[in-house]
């Protein structure tokens, strides 16, 4: 096949609105986890973080996200445990950290050209692992919150006596 039926081949509207339609659905899953990244630094204090939340949609640029990711793995882990720290909460040792490598690095994988096998795998792998992760940061953002929210009953408490 030349390069001009191929060409031909893949403008067809069967390929190419469902190819389009894949890479809207991508780009909002991505920027809905780029605002959940940021939501959770909004949460950390400034003096604890390693990285600004605005820098959080930086996941959400293609090719760029393949190495921001190993960015956010560890920069996100270090400002959660520098909070967790100075307001004395009990967590895991490395929070986010082991899940957000691993998504980190499936992610990577998958964007090396493999087997059209290989990568049907490795696509699998990376919802699930982006899943996870996601579901983790979520839930360190909600010990933050509830330990915000615990904090301002002690201090209506304190206020009324």
């Amino acid at each position: 096949m030349t390069q001009e039926e191929l060409l031909n081949e893949l403008s067809k509207p069967e390929i190419l609105y469902p190819a389009l339609g894949l890479i809207v659905i991508r780009t909002i899953i991505w920027l809905l986890f780029a605002n959940t990244i940021r939501k959770t630094l909004n949460l950390v204090a400034v003096e604890n973080r390693l990285m600004t939340p605005n820098q959080s949609w930086l996941v959400a640029i293609p090719l760029v996200n393949i190495y921001w990711n190993f960015q956010v793995a560890s920069r996100l882990r270090d400002s959660l445990i520098n909070e967790f720290y100075d307001r004395k909460i009990a967590v895991e040792e490395n929070p986010t950290y082991r899940k957000g490598s691993l998504y980190a690095w499936i992610y990577l994988a998958a964007n090396i050209p493999l087997p059209i096998s290989i990568l049907g795998v490795l696509g699998i792998m990376h919802f699930v692992t982006l899943a996870n992760y996601w579901f983790n940061i979520s839930a360190n953002r909600r010990i933050l919150e509830e330990h915000d929210k615990f904090r301002e009953k002690e201090v209506i408490i304190n206020d009324e006596n």
